[in-house]
């Protein structure tokens, strides 16, 4: 005889059961498992003007994670690598607290800005289901995207040199399965629903979408939550107020810096030539050429070192329509095309000699120099412009158009200042002659001055971002400035050292010691200047990636 067990031992076993086991269980007992799993996704594929969306029941949420670990096992997902996050929302008083674990991945936005900033086009939305999927083959890993996106949902790869993200099981839902992380719930917490886009976009406008995310009207994203609760006014995700620096990306932040000091030497070779004497212009310009061609190139070349995938670079031209990333590469690839003309014309009559070919006759060259000049600095401008809207266009804070168009600016001012400062007491120092040493010694003595100015207004500029510190609510200005004079306090004050040291004392030097002549005094102190000025300025494209913040989706769970 066998005895059952008692209702008591049944109950306590029941409730003992964690939310998968509940599920196993209760599925085991299920004979048509495949009507139960479609019984989450519609029954019919979305019309026009309609998409799929998520749907998220956050009542039904316990924080089990089953959705991750089914998501990373379906799609093969590295040690580390995520596409669905449970982070944690809190509030309430300590009398009637609230706590509401949510779960989340890729939003499918109506107006995704993964898509539109994408260099190469590695990104598609489905025109029928509104998916949209990442075309790993295309990718070249330039990580744009994930700055871009303001949900951080595009991972990035290190060992596949890409980025990758969730495509709602597109291949599951095609035949009539749910996704994984949709199946795997075991509260149901998750499922697919038809949406409509026009109600998408009027939902969007009214900027509610979970607390402290980002606004909803960026991307239109369709994912919807619902819950039967009212959440308290102060409901916050659980790291709301933490502040943590962001990936630095160096070899980026040499890239820009380089860029705008190549630009700015050209910028500011034109309007220096200006002042100069034929003589003079003749003995500063091919040294001063050569240089600033030199530095465009190497920065050109390290920004391939940013790249995952570099051998496949030459398709950053596809994006040309919809991303920055795709105008500021072509832009700067003119620019070093140009230069290189031009600083051939500056040294035709060595090249001539070298190559044995006929020189250009004087009138033409000269001209041929002067338009050149002009179109390169054109080009370096418009290079560092479109460099500002590639952040711009992520919509962060501390990104946005002012802030960054004028840190550009005076980095583009400041290097391409020093840059001739030094070229200028070189050039005097090996090829000047009397005749030329004091309008060489007036214009270093100009231009030392101009630097110690420049350089001034660059460093306060920056650090006017403390003064954020004293804002009562807790803003993303807020967060980068608790970042800069907190974990990256240490960075930020090298940076103002060097720039005090390398843009105020050494220029001052300067300019007493050209009085005396183009010895070694004036050109270790260029020297010197140009050096830690560049260092100060790569210190600074640092924390410009490591300070910023921005709202994100809750986390708060590891």
């Amino acid at each position: 005889m066998v005895r059952l067990p008692l209702l008591t031992d049944y109950l306590r076993e029941q409730a003992e059961l964690v939310p998968v086991e509940r599920f196993a269980r209760k599925h085991e007992e299920l004979e048509g498992k495949q009507r139960y799993y479609q019984d989450l996704i519609p029954l019919s594929a979305p019309k026009a003007g309609e998409q799929y969306g998520f749907q998220v029941d956050l009542d039904r949420c316990t924080a089990c994670k089953a959705c991750v670990t089914a998501c990373h096992s379906q799609n093969g997902l590295d040690e580390g690598e995520t596409w669905r996050f449970v982070g944690l929302l809190h509030g309430g008083t300590p009398e009637a607290p609230i706590q509401q674990t949510v779960t989340t991945a890729c939003h499918h936005c109506v107006d995704p800005a993964c898509l539109k900033g994408c260099p190469v086009n590695a990104y598609e939305k489905d025109p029928i289901t509104g998916i949209v999927k990442h075309l790993d083959d295309q990718c070249i890993g330039c990580q744009y995207c994930t700055l871009t996106c303001p949900y951080e949902v595009p991972q990035y790869s290190a060992k596949k040199g890409i980025v990758r993200k969730c495509d709602m099981c597109s291949d599951r839902l095609a035949a009539g399965e749910a996704p994984a992380c949709v199946q795997a719930c075991p509260n149901e917490a998750i499922s697919i629903q038809v949406v409509r886009r026009d109600a998408v976009l009027e939902d969007a406008q009214s900027d509610s979408f979970l607390p402290g995310a980002p606004s909803p009207g960026i991307t239109a994203p369709t994912t919807t939550y619902k819950s039967t609760r009212a959440y308290p006014r102060n409901t916050l995700p659980a790291d709301f107020y933490a502040v943590r620096p962001s990936h630095q990306h160096r070899p980026l932040a040499v890239m820009l810096v380089l860029t705008q000091l190549s630009a700015g030497a050209f910028c500011i070779d034109r309007v220096v030539s200006s002042f100069l004497s034929e003589s003079v212009r003749s003995l500063l310009l091919p040294l001063h050429s050569l240089f600033a061609l030199g530095v465009g190139l190497v920065a050109l070349a390290a920004s391939i070192f940013h790249l995952g995938r570099p051998l496949y670079a030459f398709r950053a031209f596809l994006g040309l329509r919809t991303s920055w990333l795709s105008r500021e590469i072509i832009a700067f690839a003119v620019f070093a095309k140009a230069a290189v003309v031009y600083a051939a014309v500056v040294w035709r009559e060595p090249l001539c000699r070298v190559l044995h070919c006929p020189a250009l006759p004087s009138g033409v060259a000269d001209a041929l120099q002067s338009y050149l000049g002009a179109f390169v600095a054109l080009c370096g401008g418009v290079g560092v412009f479109c460099s500002v809207m590639v952040y711009q266009a992520t919509l962060r804070e501390f990104w946005s158009f002012s802030r960054t168009g004028f840190k550009f600016l005076m980095t583009t001012v400041v290097l391409g200042t020093a840059t001739t400062l030094w070229t200028t007491i070189l050039s005097g120092a090996l090829f000047g002659g009397d005749a030329h040493l004091v309008e060489l010694a007036h214009i270093a003595t100009l231009l030392s001055k101009g630097l110690m100015l420049a350089a001034g207004i660059e460093l306060l500029s920056e650090l006017s971002i403390c003064l954020h510190l004293r804002d009562k609510q807790q803003n993303d200005l807020k967060r980068s400035a608790l970042l800069l004079t907190g974990a990256l306090q240490g960075q930020l004050w090298l940076r103002a050292l060097l720039a005090l040291l390398g843009g105020c004392v050494l220029p001052l030097i300067c300019t007493a010691l050209v009085d005396t002549g183009f010895g070694a005094g004036p050109l270790i102190a260029a020297s010197l200047s140009l050096g830690l000025l560049l260092t100060a300025s790569l210190v600074e494209r640092s924390l410009f990636f490591a300070a910023v913040s921005a709202p994100r989706m809750p986390g708060g769970l590891s």
